[in-house]
């Protein structure tokens, strides 16, 4: 039999025969004690979990399929998008090592790197947003330890050759981390280009209902994978069933709903683009954007969020334009069905090496509403911007 397809294998796992009579989906099984019938099988992890901490059935099948999904040996589930970034920093320095990275990290990521890590003698090296591998690779010392990317950045969406960073990286001794939520494990598999370890946010694109939050690490390294896995024993870590029920269903569909909102997230894009009021739509599915040529090279789909640079204006303007607007959504997050808008230059001023924009910057999340609808009601917004 030929390789199965992303959107096949995600299903084929639910119908695997030779399990007997079963539900398509996994038991919701609420347990922290778990029974053995036999004193001397208490301990014997090969006859199930021994305590709630490590997952029951729901649990366990969303971690195959995500393994799976990200061609890993092993994959784990921890409570939040923040927690998937921050238990592989952890499991992977000590005080008085480094961590690469530059300004367009994750926002809460910089925080736990600047305010967590730093009192515990980690340090952190934040790079200019647009540093691409050569640079990045030029930044690495004998003291660090972890080279943590983004492609596409938070806010910005500049690309960096993660292939390049993966390969120089591993000749110099340094792991790579790597927060693939835009990718989502689906559009790109940072594994297959020689990165260490993939996380990515599972509250956005794989629940993909805006009802949960959960974070995923992915890895195959068996030294990574040591290290996390007692981290994540060490603090505690555990993700109810009920949540990873959720996360494993929404999972079956991400195919689907990953390309129907990239297809929607390029159609708005083009037409953004086009805009008087626009000066610049950060995508890089979209001819002309930044890092559009290493997208094309490395991707096999596109999420749906991009950032948009406005021609001029300020904070009221950004606001009149946000509070026009009906069918977007104001709130943080992204990844789920529904359209999402936020006004973001605030953050903009926690870079080391600020990112000049001509004007106000807003982030969108295209969800599955009807493209011409979404086009329509941001129509109506930039004329408010404009008033």
């Amino acid at each position: 039999m030929p390789p199965l397809s992303d959107r096949t294998r995600l299903i084929a796992s639910a119908t695997r025969r030779g399990q007997g009579r079963r539900p398509v989906s996994p038991p919701v099984e609420r347990a922290s004690t778990m029974l053995s019938d036999r004193a001397e099988a208490m301990r014997d992890e090969a006859e199930g979990p021994v305590y709630g901490l490590q997952g029951t059935s729901a649990a366990q099948a969303l971690r195959e399929a995500l393994a799976d999904l990200e061609g890993a040996e092993r994959a784990f589930v921890v409570p939040s998008g923040l927690a998937a970034v921050t238990v592989p920093l952890l499991a992977l320095t000590r005080p008085g090592d480094e961590v690469v990275t530059t300004d367009a990290v994750y926002g809460p990521t910089r925080r736990f790197l600047t305010r967590y890590q730093a009192a515990r003698g980690v340090t952190t090296r934040f790079l200019p947003a647009e540093a691409d591998a050569q640079a990045v690779l030029a930044a690495v010392t004998e003291r660090t330890r972890v080279v943590l990317m983004e492609s596409p950045a938070s806010l910005t969406f500049e690309m960096v050759d993660v292939a390049a960073v993966a390969s120089g990286c591993r000749a110099r001794g340094v792991a790579t981390v790597l927060d693939n939520t835009w990718g989502a494990g689906l559009a790109f598999r940072p594994l297959a280009h020689g990165v260490d370890v993939s996380v990515q946010a599972l509250t956005k694109y794989a629940a993909g209902h805006s009802d949960l939050l959960m974070g995923g690490i992915a890895a195959s390294d068996p030294r990574c994978l040591s290290a996390i896995a007692n981290t994540i024993e060490d603090l505690g870590w555990h993700v109810s069933p009920d949540d990873a029920w959720l996360a494993l269903r929404g999972l079956r569909t991400l195919p689907l709903r990953y390309a129907e909102q990239g297809r929607s997230a390029l159609k708005v894009a083009e037409w953004l683009k086009a805009r008087p009021e626009v000066s610049r739509v950060l995508y890089p599915p979209l001819p002309g954007s930044v890092g559009h040529d290493l997208w094309r090279r490395d991707f096999a789909g596109a999420a749906s969020l991009m950032g948009v640079v406005m021609r001029g204006g300020d904070t009221a303007a950004g606001r009149r334009m946000l509070d026009a607007l009906s069918l977007f959504g104001l709130g943080y997050s992204w990844g789920g069905f529904e359209s999402l808008i936020t006004h973001e230059a605030h953050q903009m001023a926690y870079r080391d090496h600020p990112s000049t924009l001509e004007g106000e910057l807003i982030r969108l999340h295209v969800g599955l509403e009807d493209p011409d609808d979404l086009i329509a009601d941001l129509e109506r917004g930039l004329a408010a911007f404009a008033g």
